[in-house]
Parts: structure tokens; C-alpha cells; sequence
């Protein structure tokens, strides 16, 4: 099947260095491709390239002649519109202006209003209204759920599902990726790679890829000394055989030389101080109003030490409000809220606006001059602790206000995890962060001691992390639920659906309850439930078998055959262990009706 849009050997340099080289990208008709890599790796700019908006240095770009295509790009240019449903119904035909008006009313949004006057969130929905008004062939979104809710969030998730449109997809959000996509391409130090499976497969591939490449250095550097023995201490030989071998050395060197080093990531820990007491903190019957509009009403809830909380629900409920109270930075309207013993609050702010943009990056770590910061009860230099979180020496007295969002994410952490806590507030704490970095944070949360309150509308985050979930019912109403997110959704009837998401100025509606379907196992999935374990076992003893091949000495062409068998074979067990899980879950769910 010929590709709707491709690109080959696309190369593009930016200052010095190449940001491109090489880079591939095939959209055919059905594919649901996740587009991934660090910050700053390029997956933006490969994106533009794709949707036309730059020229790459050299490379083909080719459009299917007549295909139709859309473009999210991350910050929409809204000011030569008057209104929002002229923003949106741009490039339609009067016959199909139905369609700028249902997406727009679907998303909560007034198609009269202003464009330029929406907050983030309800920019975010316009765009994503007009890139699936014209009912592409071809979609390209940039991080599609910036500024989202977990409402709009599971909308857009939705409408993908239901899209005839073949999609590539950048974003930082595992769920949604997992959830949607049918394939990967990794841009990866400027070069890409595709994977023919969703991203739910990815991150086991890359890290076996990334194994493989330091194992491949490893042997090179051992034969490179090895030669280098020689040289120095074999017996001399026909002299035409030693030129070989000088000149064999020298490839080698230069081998290791271009050998792509793996890339650096975050070290993250928090300096954590003497617990606090069983009882974090206390709320009783606290109530808080903004402007006639009830946030908490009569919430009493006990915080303990050690409790993972994240508080969830549609934008505008009042989420950094409750924060704000369960670290006495706001005071309640009504009701009580008590403090436990030695109770010492940190607090990331989602909005990162509480240093001004002109404070340097080793001033928002050190508090003014100094050059050595305290963490964990040992002096550290500030340097030091910048490379922790990918800040380069030159970047010491780099204004705030330069950095990009991922560089403000991680700087923001830092300056957190600097301080000494037994209380870890973290209102949107993976805005802007990669999924590397994000890995990091989560082991960091993890082993940290103290008790963790955090306001997310990452799921797979909130699953990874807290133990309960605090849910906004609207008007001011909260409930616990035990668990994670999936499970919150499980013991509310199967999710968070809105038919229309919530605007700025209208109330928050309350999040529907949808029965989920009556389902039984088919005999294909008994059959399949009974083999699985078998299955999985002898995926384990392939495995075990192909690390015992991987550390002994062999050739290169050897270690990259094993090397991809072991990556394959690693998807196959991962998938299979899902896959018994997930009838695993259907059975149990079946006995218990």
C-alpha cells in the first residue's frame, strides 16, 4: 500500500550540530504511529517537516496528491479570528459547517466567544476541534493533551478510537499512547527507528536496544586494547601483516570514536527529613467558595504519613485550591485544618511561577551567591547538582525565562527535591517532562519516606503512584477512592465520560457513570488462558538463555542477531503476561456476577 505521506532521508542542522540525520517517517492508510524521544531531540521540528511548515537541508517530503491532511502544532496563532467557530470551520465548506459546530459544542465551547481570550485548556480544545472538523486522512498532533483535563483527556482519547484517520502522535502521556497507537518511531540522538508495535511495547525495545549498543562498545573497546597489546608486545610478524593490523587498530579507534554513547539521564532524590507525625494532616468540615462558586464543602479527611494522594478531576473544580489548603496556604472559609507534628511542606507549583523569569538557574538552586547546596546532609557543589538534572555548566546563569518547558520542569524539581521534607506537593509535577525523565521522578517518588500529595491528569502516573484518589464530584463535593486511577474509574462504573467537556465559565458537569458492557470468555480465551502460563514460562527460558549467549564474547554481526532476538522475544512475553492478565481479570470479574 502506497504511503499517504513520507519522508526520506531527511537531514537539518541547527547551528553546529545535526538535529536530523537521515530521519524517516511512512504514514499509510490505518496507522496510528506514536512519534517519541526526549526533549529537544526533535520530534516537533520532524513533525513540521511532515506537515510542511519548514524545509528540511536535504530529504524527500511526498504527499499522497489530493490526501487530506491536518496539523495540531503545539501554539495556534488565533489572532486574525473573530470567533472560535471561524477559527475552526477555516478551509470548510458552507455544506460543512455542521461540523465546526457539533466538534465545538461537544468540546464545551462557545463557537461566538473570542479565541484569543481562552485559557490554555480551552485552546488546546479549539485546535484539536478544527484539526478533526475537516475529517483528515492524515493527522499530525503535537502534544494534544497540553493543558488538558482528565475529562477532555479521555475525549480526545475517544474520538481517536472512533477517527478513520491514519495519526501520528507525539505526547508525553504513556495512557494515551498505549491506548492508541499501532507503531513507534523513536528519534533517538537524531536518528530514527521504527518499531511495527504500539507504544506499550516500546520502552522494553528501547531499553534492550540501548543494552545492546553499551554491550557492542564494551566488546570494541576490549578488542581495541587487545590490539593495542599486540602492537606493543606480539612477536613481529611479515611486515605487510603488521601494516594490516595498524591500519585494523585505526578503524577500530575511529569505530569507537563515532559509537553513539548512550544518553545521559536524570539522577533525582529528595532530601528527606524526621518523619512527621501519624497524622499529616487534619481537615474538618472545611469549606472554601470562589466568587459564589463552592471548591470544598464540609470535606473532612485525614491525611497519614506515608499516604500517596492524588487529587483528581475536570479543570476549575478547585484541585490546587485543596492543595493549597492541605499545606496551609490558604486558609478554609469554614471549618478546621490541622497540622500534624513536624509536618514540613514542599511544594511544586504547576504554573513553575515562583521564581521571576530573570532568576538564574544557580540562583532558584541556591537561594542567592553560594556555590554549594545540602542535599541528603551532605555538601554538594552546585554544579554538581545541575548535571543531576541535565543542566549544562554554562547553562549556571542562564535567565529562567530562556529555558524551555522541559528545562523549567526539571529545574523546578530540582530546586524542590533541594529542600527538606516530610510533605511532597506537587501540583502537575509531569507538565513538560519526557517519558525518561519521568521514569526517574516516579522511582524517585517512590522511595521517598515522606507522605506525597499530587493534583495529575497523567493516569499511568497516577496509577504508578498514589495509593488513593481523591475525586472532585462537583460542587465543592470530594470522595476517596482506594487505588490508582483505574481503579477509581473501576469502582465508579467504568470511567470519567462527558458528552460535552467543560468550559471555563460553565460549572464543571458531573462526570457520567457508564455500565460496563456484560462480557463473557469465549472459548477461544479459555483456551488461551490455559496456555499463557506455559506460553510465558517458555518466553522466561528463551530469554535466560539469550543473556547467558549476550555476555559472552562474540562478533558484532552475532550480538545484534541475539540482541534482536532477545528484544523480540522480550515483547512477546510482555505481551503475553498482559494478555493473561487482562482475561485473568475477565474471568475473575465473571465469577464474581
Amino acid at each position: 500500500m502506497a504511503p499517504r505521506l513520507q519522508l526520506r532521508d531527511i537531514n537539518l542542522t541547527l547551528g553546529v550540530s545535526p538535529l536530523l540525520v537521515n530521519a524517516e517517517l511512512s504514514i499509510s492508510a490505518g496507522d496510528r504511529i506514536a512519534l517519541v524521544g526526549r526533549n529537544g531531540s526533535g520530534k516537533s521540528t520532524l513533525l513540521r517537516i511532515a506537515a510542511g511548515e519548514i524545509a528540511p537541508d536535504s530529504g524527500e517530503r511526498f504527499a499522497q496528491p489530493g490526501a487530506k491532511m491536518a496539523y495540531l502544532e503545539q501554539a495556534p496563532d488565533f489572532s486574525s479570528y473573530a470567533t472560535a467557530f471561524d477559527f475552526v470551520a477555516e478551509g470548510l465548506d458552507e455544506d460543512e459547517h455542521y461540523r465546526a459546530r457539533a466538534l465545538l459544542e461537544e468540546a464545551g465551547l462557545d463557537g461566538h466567544a473570542d479565541p484569543s481570550r481562552f485559557s490554555g485548556g480551552e485552546a488546546r480544545r479549539t485546535a484539536i476541534a478544527k484539526a478533526l472538523a475537516s475529517e483528515p486522512e492524515v493527522l499530525l498532533l503535537d502534544e494534544p493533551t497540553n493543558h488538558l483535563d482528565i475529562v477532555a483527556i479521555e475525549w480526545l482519547e475517544r474520538r481517536l478510537i472512533d477517527s478513520r484517520a491514519a495519526f501520528v502522535l507525539i505526547s508525553h502521556d504513556r495512557r494515551l499512547l498505549s491506548n492508541l497507537t499501532t507503531a513507534t518511531v523513536w528519534l533517538d540522538r537524531s536518528v530514527t527507528r521504527r518499531l511495527d508495535r504500539g507504544f506499550s511495547a516500546f520502552e522494553a525495545w528501547r531499553d534492550q536496544t540501548l543494552e545492546a549498543e553499551e554491550l557492542e562498545r564494551h566488546k570494541l573497546g576490549r578488542k581495541i586494547k587487545d590490539e593495542e597489546h599486540w602492537m606493543r608486545y606480539g612477536v613481529t610478524a611479515r611486515r605487510k601483516r603488521n601494516v594490516r593490523r595498524v591500519d585494523e587498530l585505526a578503524g577500530l579507534r575511529t569505530q569507537l570514536k563515532e559509537a553513539r554513547s548512550t544518553p545521559a539521564s536524570v539522577t533525582m532524590s529528595a532530601q528527606d527529613l524526621k518523619p512527621s507525625g501519624a497524622m499529616a494532616v487534619e481537615l474538618t468540615k472545611a469549606s472554601v467558595s470562589l466568587g459564589g462558586k463552592p471548591l470544598v464543602k464540609n470535606l473532612s479527611f485525614r491525611l497519614l504519613r506515608g499516604d500517596r494522594l492524588g487529587v483528581v478531576g475536570p479543570n476549575g473544580v478547585g484541585k490546587t485550591t485543596l492543595l493549597k489548603l492541605f499545606t496551609g496556604k490558604l486558609a478554609p472559609d469554614a471549618g478546621e485544618v490541622v497540622f500534624g507534628a513536624r509536618l514540613a511542606a514542599v511544594t511544586l507549583d504547576q504554573f513553575r511561577a515562583e521564581l521571576p523569569p530573570t532568576t538564574t538557574v544557580m540562583e532558584a538552586l541556591t537561594g542567592g551567591g553560594a556555590e554549594y547546596i545540602e542535599i541528603g546532609g551532605e555538601r554538594k557543589h552546585v554544579m554538581g547538582y545541575m548535571k543531576d538534572f541535565l543542566f549544562q555548566p554554562e547553562q549556571a546563569r542562564t535567565p529562567i525565562g530562556k529555558l524551555s518547558g522541559g528545562e523549567r520542569g526539571r529545574l523546578m524539581l530540582a530546586r524542590a527535591f533541594a529542600a527538606p521534607s516530610n510533605l511532597l506537593a506537587l501540583d502537575e509535577p509531569t507538565n513538560d517532562l519526557d517519558i525518561e525523565t519521568l521514569d526517574v521522578l516516579q522511582e524517585m517518588l517512590a522511595t521517598y519516606a515522606g507522605t506525597i500529595l499530587t493534583v495529575s491528569h497523567d493516569r499511568d502516573f497516577l496509577d504508578r503512584i498514589a495509593t488513593s484518589i481523591l475525586f472532585a464530584e462537583g460542587d465543592g463535593t470530594w470522595t476517596e477512592y482506594a487505588g490508582g486511577y483505574s481503579d477509581m474509574v473501576r469502582q465508579r462504573g467504568e470511567g470519567i465520560v462527558a458528552g460535552a467537556v467543560a468550559s471555563k465559565e460553565a460549572p464543571a458537569p458531573k462526570a457520567e457513570r457508564i455500565a460496563a458492557p456484560k462480557r463473557k470468555l469465549t472459548f477461544k480465551d479459555q483456551r488461551a488462558l490455559e496456555a499463557l502460563p506455559g506460553q510465558i514460562e517458555a518466553l522466561r527460558e528463551k530469554l535466560a538463555e539469550l543473556e547467558a549467549l549476550l555476555a559472552e564474547p562474540l562478533a558484532a554481526g552475532k550480538v545484534q542477531a541475539l540482541s534482536a532476538q532477545y528484544a523480540q522475544a522480550k515483547v512477546q512475553m510482555e505481551a503475553a503476561e498482559e494478555e493473561w492478565i487482562r482475561l485473568e481479570m475477565l474471568r475473575e470479574e465473571m465469577e464474581g456476577r
